[in-house]
């Protein structure tokens, strides 16, 4: 039995009539017939007996009827309830991020949705390989994740919303001799050790793509996924880095150069189940990464890499 099957039945009970109920309900006759005839199957006593032409419910038709008003009672109860939890504005909503997005998204989140009537925020770092970002979204309403520009898209059953498309640099320490250059090629930075993340991770296939271009192998000194520890190493002469222009965070002792002949840039996306959405609150702080977004990439607002920068991927 179904909502409407006991709907039909309580109206047959109250109407006394097929074919008023089928006026009521805006059907046909022989449609409420047909559902009526369903219902009876699955109930081993009958619900409905002849009076005449009239067809009129047993007396376990119309106990089944009585109880038919508290299934649609509490059917409603629950859309008003769900409905409730759909719109509510200060619902809570679960965020994950990697780290250099963690550290350039979380605080202005925070400190935009401070307050009444803001989503309930719960924040966690989640640094995982590229392929492993969409099953985090069973985990957490909105997960920020990386890839590569050239990379294959995320798959069907997740939906993302980029929001931004940005550039990986070469960090070199402020004293090196390329530092002096305003751009870098994948010649100019072959023979030198690089710190670079472990396989899997997508800065990893730009690293590769250097190396193609420069047609030699690059000597992969340190394996450091932490952006703020491989900005350390930088400065410290262990060799040199790609890390994001706009996510990342000053570092006194190093500057970022661009490099021409490879695609180097990641796209920065939330990933959701297209469900989650159906929230306001989950909308809300969608909206609110679109806008941080924004704040971040403007601050780099002349175009050019020549401050000091470094940090946490």
């Amino acid at each position: 039995m179904d909502e409407r099957q006991l709907r039909i039945l309580r109206e047959l009970g109250e109407l006394g009539s097929v074919t008023a109920v089928a006026e009521a309900l805006l059907v046909t006759p022989s449609a409420i017939s047909q559902q009526l005839r369903l219902l009876q199957r699955s109930i081993p006593v009958p619900l409905t007996e002849r009076h005449g032409r009239r067809l009129v419910l047993t007396d376990a038709g119309q106990a089944l009827a009585g109880a038919a008003v508290e299934v649609e009672t509490a059917l409603a109860r629950a859309r008003h309830t769900v409905q409730d939890f759909v719109d509510r504005p200060d619902g809570g909503v679960s965020v994950a991020a990697f780290h250099s997005a963690g550290a350039a998204f979380f605080p202005l989140l925070l400190r935009a949705l401070t307050g009444p009537g803001h989503p309930v925020l719960a924040l966690a770092d989640e640094d995982v390989a590229q392929d492993d970002f969409p099953r985090l979204t069973r985990e957490y309403d909105l997960v920020l994740a990386h890839r590569l520009d050239h990379a294959p898209p995320w798959p069907r059953a997740v939906s993302a919303t980029t929001l931004l498309r940005e550039p990986l640099d070469v960090a070199l320490p402020a004293d090196h001799p390329l530092a002096a250059q305003h751009r870098l090629t994948p010649d100019d930075v072959a023979d030198e050790p690089w710190i670079t993340v472990h396989d899997g991770f997508p800065v990893m296939a730009t690293i590769d793509a250097i190396a193609a271009a420069a047609g030699r192998r690059l000597r992969l000194a340190h394996r450091i996924n932490e952006f703020a520890v491989a900005a350390e190493a930088v400065a410290a002469g262990g060799g040199l880095a790609l890390m994001p222009r706009w996510t990342s965070r000053p570092h006194p002792a190093l500057v970022l150069r661009p490099i021409d002949g490879v695609q180097a840039r990641r796209h920065i996306d939330a990933l959701h189940r297209p469900e989650r959405t159906a929230r306001k609150a989950v909308r809300t702080v969608l909206t609110e990464l679109r806008s941080a977004a924004r704040t971040i990439q403007d601050r780099d607002t002349d175009g050019e890499v020549t401050s000091p920068r470094g940090a946490g991927l």
